[in-house]
């Protein structure tokens, strides 16, 4: 939905259009108002305005020059201009402005939600332009290199994609006309003199360095590459021609003269480790692991080294690592933006890998039990909560000695804690919105005489107005300004019952300064002029 703001100085205008116009009819959210031009660029600056409506003369800044300042600082709000005024000078001016339209005073209702709804349709037209498929397909070949390396440490951190959604992923970032079947993996270490050079030298040492090995692999090989957290740039290779696997042996001869190469001609060291062939994409992580494991356990901090990663080189059978445990996104991570299916897929997965393993140490447990509930301490810490508060009565077996033995029991206690803590989030979030609601409500029924809007609604409850204005919506299923619009009706009412005021000085304890827009809220609230509702008061 759109948002309006509505600018004259005549306040009696700017209250009737935004009271008694249907403007949700035409796909309009929420309307604003402001009596002056700078008042309305200080709405501009705190709210997100699609379409801007304002009278053209204005003491102070006038409505072409307002209009003139949203052009250059907010470039995609649409301008109407609606004023009693005909010259064809201000039409041309308004032009020149790129003002949507120019309606005339008094204008009628249908007109301009006609205009409105015409401009709403050209803002949906020029988003749509702005993410068309052209646009998109320049923008992502200006991003490639970025996306394709983003895309390659998901993989070997491990994260799953079916085989058609990652074929598809490929397919948008142009790696390779063919699909990958079989891959084999090089990681290197820029080694010695490399780390002598400042951030932006080493970027560009590590960019020669890649194209140094596309020049080389590149005829017989698709490269993808990536630079890994460990400041290793680790390649994917996979074979162009059928004919090329049934010579591993020129992966690494090549590899070995990218060494030689990029000390000759770049004053450098690099440490290279080849992997042999694999199935894509499953055995990536499992590759990249072993490859971090080797840098670290057989070449060390030495220079200059080569090997290649042999296939007996894993870990040992017996003791075996938890690494979908650890997997990105972290489990913390997953539970502090509440995503909850995503943390119940993970525990699931958690469990499958443990019992599908050969041996279950108690360590395997208590490596388990420790992750989820440091991530249980984090969340209710943060949110201002003790964790025994959330957890109750399974809080107790966090606190006697090893509290799991068997893996049944931890899956228990895993999804049973998973949905306390859920429960007592929800539970929270929804008190402290409820809460939100009723402060607001009382602060206007306590004020329905005075400065009502959103702003002072806002500043009263110390947040965002814009917050206000959807979270007051999203739980009520109206908008704050309905009820203010029905609170000081409902004043009204009162007002005329209980006393002989005249309706023009109610109008204005209600915050109306024409009399002529109260009238017209007044009777489009309850069908009637607020003197008739006095009329038809039993006496």
């Amino acid at each position: 939905m759109a948002q309006l703001l509505i600018v004259d100085d005549e306040a009696h205008v700017v209250d009737r259009l935004a009271t008694t116009v249907d403007w949700e009819s035409v796909g309009i959210d929420q309307v604003y108002k402001a009596y002056s031009g700078q008042e309305a660029l200080e709405q501009l600056h705190q709210f997100s305005i699609d379409i801007v409506i304002t009278d053209i003369r204005m003491p102070g800044m006038s409505g072409l020059q307002l209009i003139s300042e949203i052009k250059r600082q907010w470039p995609k709000t649409k301008s109407i201009l609606l004023s009693g005024y005909s010259e064809f000078n201000y039409a041309k001016q308004a032009m020149q402005f790129q003002t949507e339209d120019y309606l005339l005073k008094p204008v009628k209702t249908a007109d301009l939600l006609a205009t409105v709804e015409r401009v709403l349709l050209k803002l949906k037209q020029e988003w749509e332009e702005v993410i068309s498929a052209q646009r998109m397909t320049y923008t992502l070949k200006e991003h490639l290199p970025l996306l394709r390396a983003s895309l390659l440490q998901e993989l070997l951190q491990g994260k799953l994609w079916s085989r058609q959604t990652l074929r598809e992923k490929m397919s948008r970032l142009e790696l390779g006309d063919r699909d990958w079947e079989r891959f084999s993996l090089m990681a290197v270490r820029l080694d010695d003199r490399f780390g002598e050079f400042a951030e932006e030298d080493m970027s560009w040492k590590e960019y020669a360095v890649a194209n140094m090995a596309e020049e080389l692999f590149g005829g017989r090989y698709s490269l993808w590459h990536a630079k890994d957290a460990h400041d290793y740039l680790i390649f994917l290779l996979t074979p162009k021609d059928e004919a090329e696997r049934d010579d591993p042996g020129w992966l690494e001869r090549t590899a070995s003269v990218l060494q030689s190469a990029v000390g000759v001609y770049l004053k450098g060291k690099i440490s290279v480790l080849v992997s042999g062939a694999g199935a894509f994409p499953e055995d990536v992580p499992g590759f990249y692991n072993r490859s971090i494991t080797a840098f670290r356990n057989r070449i060390g901090q030495e220079p200059e080294q080569f090997m290649r990663l042999e296939e007996k080189e894993s870990e040992p059978a017996a003791i075996r690592s938890l690494d979908c445990l650890y997997e990105p996104p972290a489990l913390i991570h997953l539970l502090e933006a509440a995503r909850w299916e995503a943390v119940e897929e993970r525990y699931k997965r958690i469990f499958a890998g443990v019992e599908s393993g050969v041996s279950v140490s108690e360590e395997h447990l208590l490596e388990i039990y420790f992750t989820m509930a440091s991530a249980y301490a984090y969340i209710a810490h943060k949110n201002g909560r003790l964790l025994n508060e959330t957890l109750g009565t399974d809080y107790n077996r966090m606190t006697t000695g090893m509290p799991f033995r068997t893996v049944q029991h931890l899956r228990e206690w895993a999804f049973r804690t998973l949905k306390s803590l859920q429960e007592d989030m929800a539970k929270e979030t929804k008190d402290n919105r409820h809460s939100l609601i009723e402060r607001i409500r009382s602060f206007i029924d306590e004020n329905v005489t005075g400065d009502i809007s959103l702003q002072s609604v806002a500043d009263y409850v110390k947040l965002h107005p814009v917050y206000v204005s959807k979270v007051y919506k999203l739980e009520t299923g109206e908008n704050l300004s309905d009820y203010i619009q029905r609170a000081k009706m409902e004043e009204a009412q009162s007002m005329l019952r209980r006393s002989d005021e005249k309706v023009y000085v109610i109008a204005a304890r209600l915050g109306y300064q024409r009399p002529h827009s109260f009238i017209s809220a007044f009777k489009k609230t309850f069908g009637m002029t607020p003197q008739e509702y006095r009329d038809g008061q039993p006496q």
